[in-house]
C-alpha cells in the first residue's frame, strides 16, 4: 500500500446518510462513528484532476486508465489500475485552554495507520502526552485531564509522519471512547438560515452542518490493483504524478465557501 496525506486547510464537509433534525451530519465509519472521507468522494476528485489536465489526448487516455475508460456514452466503466481507499483521522485539533490547540488520537487509530504503513508499533499508552511542562493539568475545552492521569509519551513522533507537513506541536492520546467522544465535541459546526422574499428568517430555516476541522491530519492508502493490464511501475508513476507534491485540492461540498481544501502529501 501506498499513503497520500492530506492537511486540511480549511473545514471539510462530505455528507452523511442521516439527518437527525436540524442536524446535517457528516460521513462517519460504522463500527467507531469517526468521520472519514469515503473513497469514492476522494477517486471521484482526482479523476476530475485527470480529466481537468490540459494535455494531448493520448496523456489524457492514460490518465484516464488509472480510473477506468468510459464504455458507449458512459454507460459502463471499466476497471481502473489503481485502487484508492477511505481517508482517515490521524490527528485531529481541539481547543486547550492551557495549551492553545493540542492534536488528540486515540490508540485504535494509531494502529490502523502503523499496520497500514507496515511500520514498527511502539507501546501506546492510554493517557500520553508531550504536554507534562510543570503544569497540574490539561484543560481542554470540554474536558479537564489531571497531571496524575498523563503519562510522558517520549514515542509520539513515530506517529507524525515526517512527509507530512504539518504544524502539530502539541499531541495527547486518549482511550478510544474518550478520544471519539472529544472529536465528536470539537468538530466545526455552521449554522445556517434560509431567507424568504423579504430577507427575513423563514419559519424552521435554521440548520447545524458538521465539518472536519481544518489543522486535522488525515490520510488515504492506494495501490494497484490485481487485475491491472500494462506496466504496474508505469500506473504508479502516472498515479504519483497526478498526485503532485503539496498540491492543493477541494474536497466534498460548499466550495464556494472555501470549504474542503487540504493539501496533499505523498
Amino acid at each position: 500500500m501506498n499513503l497520500v496525506y492530506l492537511y486540511l486547510l480549511s473545514p471539510l464537509h462530505t455528507g452523511g446518510t442521516t439527518q437527525e433534525g436540524n442536524l446535517l451530519g457528516i460521513a462517519r465509519e460504522s463500527h467507531t462513528e469517526m468521520p472519514y472521507i469515503p473513497s469514492s468522494t476522494i477517486r471521484g476528485r482526482l479523476r476530475a484532476s485527470a480529466s481537468g489536465e490540459k494535455e494531448s489526448g493520448a496523456e489524457k487516455s492514460k490518465r484516464f486508465s488509472l480510473f477506468g475508460n468510459e464504455i458507449e456514452d458512459g454507460v459502463q466503466l471499466e476497471q481502473g489500475s489503481i485502487w484508492v481507499g477511505d481517508g482517515s483521522i490521524l490527528w485531529l485539533p481541539v481547543p486547550s485552554l492551557s495549551h492553545g490547540v493540542v492534536w488528540v488520537s486515540s490508540p485504535l487509530l494509531l494502529r490502523r495507520w502503523a499496520r497500514i504503513t507496515g511500520g514498527h508499533i511502539s507501546q501506546i499508552p492510554d493517557y500520553g502526552t508531550n504536554l507534562k511542562d510543570g503544569k497540574s493539568s490539561v484543560y481542554l475545552k470540554d474536558a479537564i485531564l489531571k497531571d496524575s492521569d498523563l503519562q510522558d509519551w517520549d514515542d509520539y513522533k513515530e506517529y507524525i509522519p515526517p512527509t507530512a507537513k504539518t504544524e502539530i506541536d502539541k499531541v495527547l492520546v486518549l482511550p478510544d471512547q474518550h478520544c471519539a467522544t472529544l472529536i465528536q465535541m470539537s468538530l466545526w459546526r455552521q449554522v445556517k438560515v434560509k431567507l424568504d422574499q423579504h430577507k427575513s428568517v423563514s419559519k424552521g430555516s435554521f440548520r447545524y452542518e458538521e465539518a472536519i476541522p481544518p489543522d486535522t491530519l488525515m490520510y488515504f492508502p492506494w495501490g494497484v490493483t490485481s487485475q491491472v493490464n500494462g506496466d504496474k511501475e508505469q500506473s504508479i508513476t502516472d498515479f504519483q504524478a497526478l498526485l503532485g507534491n503539496d498540491q492543493i485540492l477541494q474536497f466534498g461540498g460548499q466550495e464556494s465557501l472555501g470549504r474542503g481544501f487540504v493539501q496533499l502529501s505523498n
